[in-house]
């Protein structure tokens, strides 16, 4: 494809997943700041910049009829709504075949019933994914999955903050994938087996990597981008953009700060502690770095129908 894409898609997990990989009990309103305050504020940066978003649900999530209102707002805004799975389970991949099927095949069927449409697009909780689970994505008709994340900084960074919490006398919910998944493809491919290996063009799941930069494969992730202030975020930008697609990956949270009830998370993630007014201007200074350089804003759903149809 000569056209050069750009995707944006934000994981809404919710606050008490932040509170559980540091080992924490979240309580107060701020449970669901990223359903009651979150989405509306990415919804009107994606009008905003002219970016159509996809949202990655918890199908759990969607007991509470405020947040399926709020998902089928969005999705009538045009935004895509994506699988993250049922429970968001981060020890996913270790559940048995028939449990990781059904974590899987639940979400779905939440996501069809709360909002309206069928999801065609995964992502697994904490970008942990195995061949097991690519089998249940092919069985299950998921047209793409959006969870390889090949990136040596991120790995060993998670792993040292599971081990620290570890040594804080905590339990964090969090785990680290096979190592391996450095190996794996930075650029769009079908998933053979082993899952970082590429298989015949259209073959097995069409695999949508988070984005890594060139080279040194560093993360070019919601955390880096919103965090480090709109000249360095067009930095990440530029260092990206001679990709043919760019997969931007978010999380509700990347648009929240302590003002928003996150208090309690200040001292065990840096983010919390930045003004979402600078972690907006971050954001909208990576979009227009990318569109002077001629990219077009996609979701992640489209981006993978155009690489089926030129596979």
């Amino acid at each position: 494809m000569a056209e050069k894409l750009c995707a944006i898609s934000v994981d809404l997990d919710e606050i008490h997943h932040y509170f559980s990989i540091h080992g924490l009990e979240a309580t107060g309103a701020a449970r669901h700041a990223v359903y009651d305050v979150a989405i509306d504020r990415l919804l009107a940066f994606g009008e905003r910049f002219r970016v159509p978003l996809t949202f990655f649900a918890v199908g759990e999530d969607l007991a509470r009829d405020a947040n399926a209102e709020k998902l089928r707002e969005a999705r009538g805004r045009g935004t895509e709504i994506a699988n993250h799975s049922y429970g968001h389970r981060y020890d996913l991949t270790r559940l048995s075949r028939d449990e990781i099927k059904r974590e899987i095949a639940q979400g779905i069927e939440v996501i069809a019933s709360r909002v309206g449409e069928a999801p065609v697009g995964f992502r697994a909780p904490g970008y942990t994914i195995t061949d097991e689970v690519f089998s249940v994505l092919s069985e299950l008709g998921v047209s793409y999955d959006s969870s390889v994340f090949p990136c040596p900084a991120y790995y060993a960074a998670k792993t040292a903050a599971i081990g620290a919490i570890r040594l804080a006398g905590r339990t964090s919910r969090s785990i680290v994938d096979d190592a391996r998944v450095l190996m794996a493809p930075t650029r769009p491919y079908w998933a053979a087996r082993p899952y970082w290996t590429r298989a015949v063009k259209g073959a097995g799941v069409l695999e949508l990597p988070i984005q890594v930069t060139p080279g040194p494969r560093l993360p070019v992730i919601g955390t880096n981008v919103v965090t480090v202030g709109p000249r360095i975020s067009s930095l990440l930008a530029r260092s990206v953009s001679g990709e043919p697609f760019v997969n931007l990956e978010l999380h509700g949270i990347d648009v929240l700060d302590f003002t928003d009830g996150l208090e309690a998370l200040m001292p065990h993630q840096f983010d919390v502690r930045v003004a979402r007014t600078r972690k907006e201007a971050s954001l909208g200074a990576f979009v227009e770095t990318l569109r002077g350089r001629g990219f077009t804003f996609e979701t992640l759903g489209r981006v993978a129908e155009r690489y089926a149809q030129a596979a």
